[in-house]
């Protein structure tokens, strides 16, 4: 068994990695850099160059202090976290450069050893079933392997159930490979004695296979850890990112809505309505009222779905009042549905396009469809008009340059990742139909765990 000074100098590794993740994440260049999706091969190899100085630096301090502070050495650890967050070119090159502390204090295995675990590395990388599942990368051997048992032996196959079995089963896999580069390293070690490279229990016997499982154990953590600190920066990122994008719905929808035009019509109409129905006329100052309270308080991020169609509802009647019998509004809302919780201010953009790009130039007007149903533990929403339609070429960039679309689709992006779907189908000359498919959040705390699990 291991005695207290050499789990504590296991412990200390563990600590070392965190802090440095930790440190790491101070500096707004090094958070862009290492948090950033897709990356250039300049940034690819921008990336190793910060993790060959930030953990070769490790060595060379464990080097200079005469093996007096062995536990700091992370060398090893990061060329595999190289590989992880930047594939083969950031794992290959890191794990040759942080190798040179070591290859000139005659430990000349290290760089083959430190170049394969960078390639490992970049095989993880890989393998993830998305590209944010890296994220996710968990050091619990056991809860990824009951996870992934849990999820094949359950029969029913839904879009959440599905993701979870590939996270698992990537955990898993990730775990695998990360024992192997402990494995390598003390295969290094049993040949290559002299020159191989810097081993943390000299002195214990090679076979000692506790020994290998508590390293192994540790170098796992030491890899995962730093992924799991930038993990929590990026949600943070991302959900200000969420906050941000709802902002601009917000200011877009009260731009598009409350200007001299809009205000003009409105009032128009009610100055109308005064003197031949006055019944009327309340009512449509009432829901102007609602509308200016709604977008100019302060909401959440998420909203029960009856309240994102009641605001729809007070939209309407007024856009009903300035297009008279041109507009038509349709609902079939499945009752189960209307407590579900959804992303504020998500209807109204698509609706208002329908009304100004689909319905408005079209002489006899149109009608806007909006049905809700459950299906499994999916969220089904679909917007449908019967206008112009949508041409081909602007169809297949409508979420790059649609404003009010593409905003709603990276707030799903970010709140959900790969656990939504949203499809716009477009006939020219037919109409547009919008759909899209969500998790079933029933409230707020369950909301939370469901972003997690996609966002990454």
């Amino acid at each position: 068994m291991l005695n207290q000074e050499q789990l504590a100098a296991l412990l200390l590794k563990i600590a070392v990695s965190t802090s440095l993740a930790s440190i790491v994440m101070r500096f707004g260049p090094m958070q862009r850099m290492l948090l950033r999706d897709e990356r250039t091969l300049r940034e690819r190899l921008q990336l190793a160059l910060i993790f060959a100085l930030l953990f070769g630096a490790t060595a060379e301090f464990r080097i200079l202090s005469h093996d007096k502070y062995q536990a700091i050495d992370l060398a090893l650890e990061g060329s595999v976290i190289a590989g992880i967050l930047g594939g083969y070119v950031s794992g290959l090159i890191t794990g040759l450069a942080a190798s040179l502390p070591d290859m000139f204090n005659g430990k000349w295995m290290s760089m083959p050893l430190f170049s394969a675990a960078g390639i490992i590395g970049a095989l993880i990388h890989d393998l993830a079933p998305r590209q944010e599942d890296i994220w996710f990368f968990s050091p619990f051997v056991d809860l990824n392997l009951w996870r992934l048992i849990r999820q094949l032996l359950r029969l029913k196959r839904d879009l959440i159930q599905r993701r979870m079995l590939e996270l698992a089963a990537f955990n898993l896999t990730c775990n695998c490979l990360v024992v192997l580069v402990e494995f390598l390293r003390w295969g290094v070690r049993a040949m290559f004695q002299v020159h191989g490279t810097f081993f943390l229990f000299d002195n214990r016997p090679l076979n000692d296979w506790i020994l290998f499982w508590f390293c192994a154990g540790t170098t796992l953590f030491a890899v995962s850890l730093p992924i799991r600190v930038w993990s929590s920066y990026r949600a943070e990122r991302q959900l200000e990112t969420q906050q941000s994008r709802l902002t601009e719905a917000r200011l877009a929808a009260l731009t598009n809505q409350i200007n001299p035009h809009f205000l003009f019509n409105t009032l128009n109409s009610i100055a109308t309505l005064i003197r031949i129905n006055p019944d009327g006329a309340r009512n449509l100052i009432y829901r102007l009222s609602k509308i200016l309270r709604r977008l100019l308080r302060k909401a959440e991020n998420y909203s029960p779905l009856r309240d994102e169609i009641a605001f729809i509802d007070d939209y309407l009647a007024i856009e009903m009042v300035r297009f008279g019998e041109k507009l038509k509004f349709e609902k079939d809302i499945e009752p189960a549905t209307l407590s579900r919780l959804v992303p504020s201010m998500i209807l109204q953009p698509i609706i208002e396009n329908s009304i100004r790009h689909g319905l408005a130039s079209k002489v006899a007007g149109g009608t806007v469809r909006l049905r809700t149903w459950l299906e499994g533990t999916q969220l089904n929403i679909s917007i449908e008009d019967d206008g112009v339609g949508i041409d081909e070429e602007k169809l297949e960039t409508l979420f790059e340059s649609g404003i009010g679309v593409s905003n709603v689709n990276e707030r799903l992006r970010v709140l959900f990742g790969a656990g939504y779907r949203m499809a716009v189908d477009s006939t020219k000359g037919k109409g547009t139909k919008t759909l899209i498919e969500i998790p079933v959040l029933e409230d707020v705390e369950a909301a939370a765990p469901a972003a997690r699990l996609f966002r990454g």
